[in-house]
């Protein structure tokens, strides 16, 4: 039998309004007759109708997420934190895997197709400040780096510092020859750059000249494609002794080809990737990398899109930068 609010101001004696009261958070309730609600919520085991609450404020509940690849461990971690933090306010998360191409990025930051949502999380590749200037004004939060800054509120990371960072410890362990495994030169490759530009300053503030021999490319960024850009770097004219992988899957696929090439790392080649998934605390050695606080993220954007929601929807969009750490592992400790 589910329990209206009725049924819970009987048990604790009070109105239904005061019941109501507490359920949706009033504060100016006095703490025994809260105390009396909670009790007789608990008791009765009491669940708040949010679609009828929903359906009241002319919502849905539901909220999607849009990223390129599932299949890409961060945004997987991501969104297992965005449905966390949707749940604190009684959104349910509908998820949708754009691939990075313009034709699905247009068909989500539209509303998801035929779908009815609240409001919009995005990390778009494709999609241009004008695609995204054009829309309907639905709420939405953007992601990452791709989309210039001023067209919705945003969340992101320091791209160019992280990189700058766990560039400058390869260069402090005395690697003088740091190779970069990941750079793109398509218009889709925002963070790649951002992240390139990093590692370069880094070498810079390390006197250590900028190689191209030493930056190689990859097409997308799976474990597969670190793994041959790894051995395109070892068949060159020069070998490094370290190696800055802009993902972390990139720096998996290179710990493989520097094992098939009889190559100890750190000890040979230092490894260094960035994005903190679980699979790198479990890798052989484990891998040093960047550490951007997933959850820090995922609330932020949940955070900016309830204020919208909430608010003032013609406010200033609003641009966070969220935190990162190195996590210093196997592959790149602090001491070699």
């Amino acid at each position: 039998m589910r329990h209206r609010l009725k049924d819970v101001a009987e048990r604790a004696g009070v109105s239904v309004k005061t019941v109501s009261n507490v359920v949706n958070g009033y504060l100016h309730v006095r703490p025994d007759t809260r105390a009396r609600v909670e009790q007789a919520i608990a008791e009765l085991n009491y669940r708040p109708n949010l679609s009828a609450r929903n359906l009241r404020k002319g919502r849905t509940g539901v909220i999607a997420l849009a990223l390129p690849e599932l299949d890409i461990p961060y945004f997987a971690e991501l969104a297992r934190h965005v449905v966390t933090a949707a749940a604190e306010h009684g959104w349910t998360v509908l998820i949708d895997q754009t691939g990075g191409g313009p034709e699905q990025e247009r068909k989500a930051a539209s509303g998801i197709g035929d779908h009815m949502i609240d409001g919009l999380i995005f990390s778009p590749l494709a999609l241009t400040a004008d695609d995204l200037a054009g829309l309907d004004g639905m709420p939405m939060v953007l992601l990452g780096e791709r989309v210039d800054h001023g067209r919705a509120d945003h969340v992101m990371i320091d791209n160019v510092a992280a990189a700058r960072q766990i560039t400058a410890h390869l260069a402090g362990l005395g690697r003088r020859r740091i190779a970069a495994i990941g750079s793109q030169r398509t218009p889709e490759g925002a963070s790649a750059r951002l992240r390139l530009a990093g590692y370069a300053a880094a070498l810079a503030e390390a006197d250590i000249s900028y190689d191209e021999r030493l930056v190689a490319p990859a097409p997308a960024w799976h474990r597969a494609d670190g793994a041959a850009a790894m051995r395109h770097l070892l068949s060159g004219g020069v070998r490094p002794d370290a190696v800055f992988c802009f993902n972390d899957t990139l720096a998996l696929g290179a710990l493989r080809a520097l094992h098939e090439a009889g190559l100890r790392v750190p000890e040979d080649v230092a490894v260094a990737g960035f994005d903190d998934i679980e699979d790198g605390r479990f890798s052989i050695p484990t891998l040093s990398t960047v550490a951007p606080d997933k959850e820090r993220i995922a609330r932020l954007a949940v955070d900016l899109l309830a204020g919208r929601l909430d608010g003032d929807r013609d406010a200033p969009p609003r641009e966070l930068v969220a935190p990162h750490q190195l996590a210093l592992r196997e592959s790149a400790p602090d001491l070699i």
